[in-house]
């Protein structure tokens, strides 16, 4: 598994699909391993190169001391798309997709370096006083163990906020694959706090109009996690971006309606080609 390094911090990364296919960078969510990209790794690994980077924290990254910044966990996508780019090229061009952190970390890309073509942004928020921030009822079960519940049992009840009511009981096959990859590949105790202190401190509020790319915002009407009002904020705000509001999403629409995102996604990045060098 290749790694790129941010200074004295070592992040590694996977690529998938055609070498010579555009390049799609996806950026995971706060504690989320790259599991949680599977669904639309394989909707877009037939046309396009997919850099799909551990956050710092999780997975087979390192693990530094935190709290970490979204500034510097955006440093370290860049740290990955230098390295990542065929022979020995650097990519100068890549389409930006993240959900949630995954979504501050690519605004924050957007406003810091210059390689980002275009923004495909899931469940996010631009942060600051104005932003909408998680039901304190959602902040308490995330966080919160029940009384006897295993590893297993934890990750299920902390995930349901996340999801469609449900889901979880409908899904059992899938669920418990699900906890099979985060406990593989998820962050650890220390790395998922470093990242919610960057979560925490986050705000574009004042800068995101300044990113000028072609962004496609996509939020589920329903999510419990970061609420709609806050993809609604950030179309506001992009001059040059269209919102689809999901109709009943949750959090993780993207893992529950595969389909539609990934098609979403793909007439997004094929409507703004990254022009030949």
């Amino acid at each position: 598994m290749p790694t790129a390094s941010n200074g004295s911090v070592e992040i590694h990364y996977e690529l998938d699909g055609p070498s010579d296919g555009e390049p799609v960078v996806l950026i995971e969510g706060l504690g989320y391993g790259r599991w949680m990209w599977r669904w639309q790794r394989d909707r877009l690994t037939d046309e396009y190169r997919v850099i799909l980077p551990d956050n710092r924290g999780t997975g087979d990254s390192d693990v530094p001391e935190g709290p970490y910044s979204i500034g510097e966990m955006a440093a370290d996508v860049d740290a990955v798309l230098a390295d990542a780019g065929p022979g020995d090229t650097e990519y100068d061009a890549v389409h930006v997709v993240g959900a949630s952190m995954g979504g501050m970390i690519a605004q924050q890309y957007a406003l810091d370096f210059d390689r980002a073509a275009t923004l495909t942004l899931l469940c996010t928020s631009h942060g600051g006083e104005e932003s909408v921030p998680m039901p304190e009822d959602t902040a308490q079960q995330i966080m919160s163990v029940p009384d006897g519940a295993d590893e297993r049992e934890t990750i299920k009840h902390r995930m349901g906020p996340a999801v469609s009511d449900g889901f979880l009981e409908e899904q059992p096959d899938l669920v418990e694959s699900i906890v099979d990859w985060r406990l593989a590949g998820d962050a650890t105790e220390a790395g998922r706090n470093a990242q919610a202190a960057a979560v925490q401190a986050f705000d574009v509020s004042e800068r995101v109009g300044e990113i000028e790319l072609p962004v496609q915002l996509l939020h589920g009407d329903a999510d419990r996690v970061v609420p709609v009002e806050n993809g609604r904020m950030l179309a506001e705000k992009l001059p040059d971006s269209d919102l689809e509001i999901v109709d009943g999403g949750p959090h993780l629409f993207f893992v529950e309606q595969p389909d539609r995102v990934a098609d979403r996604t793909r007439a997004h990045l094929r409507a703004h080609p990254i022009a030949a060098p």
